[in-house]
């Protein structure tokens, strides 16, 4: 879901080293057996923890997380960086009484496109980090979408405090940054991928326990020479219950004056790479008998716009970031969603609008790498076409099938919904993410007796 930037303030916490280890030993003896109500929302039969969920991105199904872990009775800082232009899920703390949630700047925008400004960035924003977790004083942390220089930060101030921490890996961004590296300067580029492969491999490895999306990811850890027994499996999900289908006429739809046109929808982040003339060339393509809106910032959004001041196109409607009350609404008026991921995106990359999308109800038209884990997510739950995200030429002949088929369009949303309810049920996923946690908290516990002795 997509949020304008809130200020939330932070809140100090009061445990010391003594409280810390106390909670730790009784971690070690907590009963693995869930005590969940019927709605899903009672705590386990466990002590509680100060949790801080570190996510860098602001997504929404880590703050879904860290509402789920806080009605159980732990006590939550959840901490995100305020100058990292994305969508964002609902970052309050409405009806969430162990709940506190800080953003962290950069100072400005976040660089995400300039690497000597980025690292910079990066160890800074590391630096205040720790800052902000020295104030809550976890008993454990757990960290998600955080740049490598700001996890290495990170992590020396968990080992220095010997708070565990649980690397929540969504894709391996060392690879990527190798091949975008020579990509651009050759064998140079090769030395400096291959340094940050090997600080990714040793973050992984130090760390308490680690999380990742996919089974895929299995082979590479182990060969990394990562502690199968620190690993577990958790795929992504979205906040089901903020995400309720809403009907194709609704009031967002009403203000934006797109009266009953048949829509294309795209929302979230959108660089150059995701080849943002894909939605330029299909509201090219639709212009006599569809409406194009994206929802998005940033430099896709950019190019999209001297494109249109080049040759303007009435169907195409370029939208800020909208507010997250909204997005059901938003979802629901359109009738084909669009996903797009960039040629050379990792494999295992699940884009969070993909399961959004998937809660809404309605089909989706994914121009996705076929290897991509997104791409198997779509087909694994029937709910859109997937096209090679290179193939423009089947990117339109998917949209135009999608017009002109009003049944495989119910079909497919309808299998889209079921999917969701099946498969995104955050009772039950917070009950692996307590095991992770507890286990993490245990094997620190365990580490630091062993030294002692």
């Amino acid at each position: 879901m997509w949020l304008r930037e809130t200020d939330a303030g932070m809140a100090r916490g009061g445990s010391d080293q003594a409280t810390r280890l106390r909670l730790n030993g009784r971690a070690n003896g907590r009963s693995s057996q869930s005590t969940r109500a019927v709605n899903g929302t009672a705590p386990r039969e466990t002590g509680s923890l100060r949790v801080l969920v570190h996510d860098f991105a602001g997504h929404p199904f880590q703050i879904d997380l860290s509402r789920a872990l806080a009605r159980r009775g732990h006590t939550v800082q959840h901490v995100y960086c305020g100058s990292y232009t994305s969508g964002k899920g609902r970052l309050d703390t409405t009806n969430a009484d162990n709940l506190t949630v800080v953003p962290i700047p950069t100072g400005e925008s976040f660089a995400r496109y300039s690497p000597v400004r980025r690292i910079s960035q990066e160890a800074a924003y590391g630096r205040r980090f720790t800052r902000v977790a020295s104030t809550f004083r976890p008993d454990v942390v757990l960290a998600c979408n955080v740049p490598l220089v700001a996890t290495s930060v990170s992590a020396s101030w968990c080992r220095r405090e010997g708070v565990p921490w649980v690397f929540w890996v969504q894709d391996l961004h060392s690879l990527a940054m190798s091949a975008e590296a020579e990509r651009r300067a050759g064998s140079l580029g090769r030395r400096v991928g291959a340094t940050f492969e090997a600080l990714e491999r040793r973050l992984l490895r130090r760390a308490a326990g680690v999380v990742s999306i996919t089974d895929d990811f299995t082979p590479m850890l182990e060969g990394w020479g990562v502690d199968p027994a620190a690993c577990t499996v958790i795929e992504n999900w979205a906040p089901l219950a903020d995400l309720p289908p809403c009907p194709r006429d609704n009031p967002w739809r009403q203000r934006q004056g797109l009266g009953d046109r048949f829509l294309y929808l795209y929302t979230g982040t959108l660089g150059l790479k995701h080849r943002p003339e894909l939605l330029y060339r299909l509201a090219q393509q639709r212009a006599g008998d569809a409406d194009v809106v994206v929802i998005s910032e940033g430099m896709g959004e950019a190019r999209l716009r001297e494109m249109m001041r080049l040759r303007p196109l009435r169907n195409l409607h370029l939208l800020p970031f909208q507010p997250i009350e909204e997005y059901p609404d938003i979802l629901g008026s359109a009738d084909v969603l669009v996903a797009l991921l960039e040629p050379a995106a990792g494999t295992f990359s699940v884009p969070s609008k993909v399961l959004t999308y998937l809660c809404a109800g309605r089909p989706i038209l994914a121009a996705i790498p076929p290897e991509n884990l997104a791409a198997r997510t779509v087909e694994r739950a029937a709910a859109g076409l997937v096209v090679d995200s290179t193939d423009e030429e089947s990117f339109l002949v998917a949209a135009k099938q999608l017009r002109v088929d009003e049944p495989l369009r119910a079909a497919l949303g309808g299998s889209a919904r079921a999917y969701a309810e099946a498969t995104f049920d955050t009772a039950l996923i917070a009950d692996r993410f307590e095991d992770v946690i507890e286990r993490a908290v245990g094997r620190s516990s365990a580490q630091a007796c062993a030294g002692e002795g």
